[in-house]
């Protein structure tokens, strides 16, 4: 029977190795050389509702909302399948979704095409109490459309229907600059700097936003296919790199980021990806779980197994869970032990949208994230 395992649940026993390799030294300003390495080997701390206020600030999310188009059966290639399941779609967008089911306060800023999926798509964030005020609506180009499986040999298999959509024309002169400002989370990924005039009104909000004072949180979210090439994909994403605040990266995307790298070697993370504007790295290993940095510490973490039925929007589903728990309490970021159940919730946030198709429809509540902790 396949197994998934999600990538944030914490175990065990806290080590206080410090760093001697030659290498680590040059940023040891940055880590202070007494950071600690958190190897956790058994089940996290208990979750009530005491530990999640009810209380959240609000997170804006940029970006892509498309439909995506899921296989009624699993296990095989996108021409192998017989149907497909019509879902909303796209990360930022189901970030939102994500933090709002959970309890938290989210909007979505980007662009769809004024046709029936992209009125439904709108539909589908208000029906999930995402503000959707930032979104606009093309009438001269369609919503996204993307078809996704997990073949029998465990790979993602991804075809989109973008030439151009409507999430690729959103202009600066359009973003809901008042709405950026309200926000204390500015979320997003990296599709849409692909292409003008998305790119600039990306740039553009970043700058609102960090000018806001917001806490910039980054997902690159990696799509090779959508990129001119894999050099523009690397420049691109790399290209804000240092910016953001919050990244969660997963190992696959530390491997083609260093051209190559080891991305288990967490001195390759340190030197190469860690920077000063971060307040927390996190690099999410699939089965093997999920490692955490910050200036302070860092660690491993194990994860939890259920039965998957379909992956899409795990990733997304835990940002959602990390994000939410910082949007409800910033001192995770100095307390360690905070971060580790926020980063639990997360991962319990994860396991269970894989028991389900689809991404939105998948997204878990935080009763039954907290139901699911208490088993």
């Amino acid at each position: 029977m396949a197994q998934f395992t999600s990538s944030a649940l914490f175990w065990g026993m806290i080590s206080n190795d410090c760093m001697h390799s030659n290498k680590f030294m040059n940023i040891k300003l940055l880590f202070k050389c007494a950071i600690r390495y958190s190897i956790c080997a058994g089940k996290s701390d208990d979750h009530t509702k005491e530990d999640y206020k009810e209380t959240s600030a609000l997170v804006v999310c940029f970006g892509e909302l498309l439909i995506d188009f899921v296989p009624t059966v699993s296990g095989v290639s996108l021409a192998e399948a017989p149907a497909f399941k019509k879902t909303a779609g796209g990360a930022p967008a189901n970030v939102a979704v994500g933090i709002s089911r959970l309890g938290g306060s989210s909007a979505f800023i980007g662009k769809v095409g004024a046709d029936e999926f992209g009125y439904m798509l709108a539909d589908i964030l208000k029906q999930n109490n995402v503000e959707t005020s930032g979104m606009q609506f093309d009438p001269n180009a369609r919503t996204a459309l993307a078809f996704v499986t997990l073949r029998a040999d465990g790979e993602r298999e991804f075809l989109f229907f973008r030439n151009p959509s409507a999430d690729m024309l959103l202009q600066e002169s359009e973003l809901d600059k008042n709405l950026i400002k309200q926000a204390k989370i500015f979320h997003y990924g990296s599709i849409s700097l692909i292409d003008e005039p998305c790119k600039s009104a990306h740039l553009a909000a970043l700058r609102i936003a960090r000018d806001s004072g917001c806490i910039l949180s980054y997902d690159p979210n990696l799509r090779l296919a959508l990129w001119p090439s894999i050099e523009a994909a690397r420049n691109g994403i790399m290209s804000i790199w240092d910016q953001a605040n919050v990244i969660k990266i997963s190992k696959e995307e530390i491997t083609f980021l260093t051209a190559g790298d080891d991305p288990y070697d967490d001195n390759v993370v340190l030197e190469k990806l860690f920077h000063p504007n971060l307040k927390l790295l996190i690099v999410t290993e699939g089965s093997e779980g999920c490692r955490y940095y910050t200036k302070k510490f860092r660690g491993r973490v194990a994860g939890v197994e259920v039965k998957p039925v379909d992956t899409t929007g795990a990733g997304d589903a835990f940002v959602s869970g990390i994000i939410y728990g910082l949007a409800s309490d910033q001192s995770l970021l100095q307390n360690e032990e905070r971060l580790r159940k926020a980063l639990y919730f997360a991962n319990v946030c994860g396991a269970i949208t894989v028991t389900e198709r689809g991404a939105i429809p998948a997204l878990p509540t935080k009763e039954a994230v907290l139901q699911f902790t208490a088993i």
